[in-house]
């Protein structure tokens, strides 16, 4: 399973909330039960990250990554969740991430952004402009809800 990770799930592997889930779902992808789909948008995001999130990401294995990037297909649709008034334009970066995991067609993107990404209202305008727009629905979750036995 290919498995389009924000930068969110990184960071929640230190917070006491969302630190359970982001580390089942990252020890997934370390053992290789699911591949990480990162983005140059997530690498870029990780830039400015703290150092012990870094360090998590770096212990994934290559083998268990597969990189996408926002290239102009990708920029162009997320520009059609702002025009359909799925997000602002505040939201672009959101819009970026949505967009790059439907145009590489992953098999799930997984956040803990409530506010614009997992959130059944947005989800469902996302997905309807990827149908109008040619994509596939887009499954939108929480890392609580991919962990393999929950």
């Amino acid at each position: 399973m290919k498995v389009y990770v924000d930068t969110s799930v990184f960071g929640g592997c230190f917070d006491a909330e969302f630190e359970e889930w982001s580390n089942k779902l990252v020890e997934e992808f370390k053992l290789g039960l699911k591949v990480a789909a990162i983005s140059d948008l997530t690498l870029k995001e990780l830039e400015e990250a703290p150092q012990n999130v870094n360090r998590l990401f770096e212990e994934i294995p290559e083998e268990n990554k597969e990189y996408v990037i926002l290239d102009d297909e990708a920029k162009v649709l997320a520009q059609k969740y702002i025009e359909e008034d799925v997000v602002s334009d505040e939201s672009l970066v959101d819009a970026q991430h949505i967009a790059i995991a439907s145009v590489n067609r992953v098999d799930v993107l997984v956040s803990w952004n409530f506010k614009h990404i997992v959130n059944l209202t947005k989800i469902r305008l996302y997905n309807a402009v990827n149908l109008k727009y040619g994509y596939p629905l887009l499954e939108i979750r929480s890392p609580m809800e991919v962990i393999y036995g929950k």
